[in-house]
């Protein structure tokens, strides 16, 4: 089975765990069963391997994600890097291009499109692969998955079809029985509704738009060149930038008469907000937290290396980071982004193919990083033309390359880089960092890669 996951956006209603670089599919939320913690995209990733362990696996994402989801997933996986944001027609035009020219997919083959972020169970990976099976088969163009509606929402689209459950019965032929799923034409789509359109859209038997789908790599390839116009992948990335914002449903799916959905009525959650995230925890706290018996209905999640106490507080969610502490009612926090996107500060956390860094203080002429190196990885050689170094080595050990001259670091060893030297650090062991830049200007873009 070919997958290409859509792993965009901010995440800024899941402020201060995400930013513009660490996205909510990257937030380790969810236990696992030793006991640690995995992301979005990380039990994504684990579920689709284990339905189905030979799938190709192809994530469609920005250059700014490419790290973490290296430093996640590791090196296997297939990247689709976006050169910018151009809405899902064009990053999907691409992944397919990436799958059809670079990973050499057959053309006839089918590849399923899905979010990577949603909350489900194995039994939705099931449902991919019947998804699949049905495009590859070619009874339709596009074969849409339709979730079932578990109350009337005004944040979904909705998908009509041309005979609804309640009134269909075995051997329509507009509705077709395949094991244990069922594919039906589509009559049309519609917009976010309201509350009471939603009603009325429910009683007709419409399932929610989820923007999971299916077809062969041939009919996007062949739709993208009509629509764009490209010779093969290196051409189209490299006019990416002037492609004109669409989404896949507009500038495809609303255009296509051949077209399916197959009915999907298992758990399927979008944890787009504080209070559906606060719904997949399965326990009421992660990090260090109390919790007094007075409190009801409260999620903490806590990554400062500090207690939070919560007395006598009720449905609500709080959450520390080094980006920032939010503290809402759990209903207010759909309502975050306005106030988010109003806060102009620099990422104090993200995670690197390498480990990860984060900001511990930031002073007029300095800022002071733990910098964590996870074992076997390094940092690429680098220099700065503003700003000296200083790394203090507090746990671990490796190798140390100032100037083309190695030295073995261990706990205690100090080192110094002034603006102009070429430095980098591999780590044997886990190895974690104090790094002290010092300079009149302190900037991501003060790097040069040699």
């Amino acid at each position: 089975m070919n997958i290409i996951l859509l792993s965009g956006g901010s995440g800024k209603r899941l402020w201060p765990l995400s930013n513009d670089i660490r996205s909510k599919q990257f937030i380790k939320i969810f236990k696992k069963d030793d006991g640690t913690y995995e992301s979005m995209v990380q039990r994504m990733y684990r579920q689709i391997k284990a339905v189905d362990p030979t799938a190709t696996v192809t994530i469609a994402t920005s250059r700014t994600q490419v790290s973490a989801i290296n430093n996640q997933l590791g090196e296997d996986v297939g990247i689709s890097i976006e050169p910018c944001r151009r809405d899902t027609f064009p990053a999907i035009a691409l992944a397919t291009a990436y799958l059809a020219d670079v990973m050499h997919v057959p053309t006839d083959e089918a590849v399923v499109v899905c979010p990577v972020d949603p909350y489900v169970e194995d039994d939705y990976f099931a449902a991919l692969k019947t998804l699949c099976d049905r495009a590859a088969a070619g009874s339709a163009n596009l074969v849409l998955m339709g979730m079932e509606p578990t109350y009337p929402s005004e944040k979904y689209g909705y998908i009509m079809t041309r005979i609804c459950e309640a009134d269909a019965c075995q051997g329509d032929a507009d509705k077709v029985g395949v094991g244990t799923a069922t594919f039906s034409s589509v009559k049309e789509f519609k917009e976010k509704p309201d509350l009471e359109t939603a009603k009325k859209y429910l009683e007709q038997g419409a399932l929610w738009n989820g923007g999971v789908f299916a077809y062969k790599l041939s009919y996007v390839l062949d739709k993208a060149k009509e629509i764009i116009g490209f010779c093969d992948y290196k051409s189209l990335f490299d006019k990416y930038d002037t492609l004109t914002k669409i989404s896949f449903d507009y500038a495809v799916v609303e255009k296509e008469d051949n077209i399916e959905v197959m009915r999907f009525s298992g758990q399927w959650k979008d944890l787009g907000t504080w209070n559906t995230l606060s719904e997949a925890m399965e326990e009421p706290s992660i990090g260090e937290a109390i919790l007094n018996d007075k409190c009801e209905d409260v999620h903490v999640i806590n990554e400062l290396n500090v207690p939070i106490l919560a007395m006598g507080i009720k449905n609500a969610v709080i959450c520390a980071s080094a980006q920032g502490i939010l503290v809402s009612d759990k209903e207010q926090s759909s309502y975050i982004k306005p106030f988010v996107d109003k806060i102009d500060q620099q990422i104090m956390f993200s995670e690197k193919s390498w480990g990860s860094y984060r900001v511990i203080e930031v002073e007029e002429g300095s800022m002071t990083v733990m910098v964590t190196l996870n074992p076997g990885h390094g940092m690429h050689y680098h220099s700065h033309k503003l700003r000296d170094e200083v790394w203090t080595v507090i746990s671990g050990n490796g190798t140390a390359t100032i100037d083309d001259v190695e030295t073995k670091i261990k706990v205690g060893d100090v080192l110094t880089m002034k603006a102009g030297q070429k430095h980098k650090v591999v780590a044997d062991t886990e190895l974690k960092l104090i790094e002290v830049q010092i300079g009149d200007e302190i900037s991501v873009q003060d790097k040069e890669k040699h």
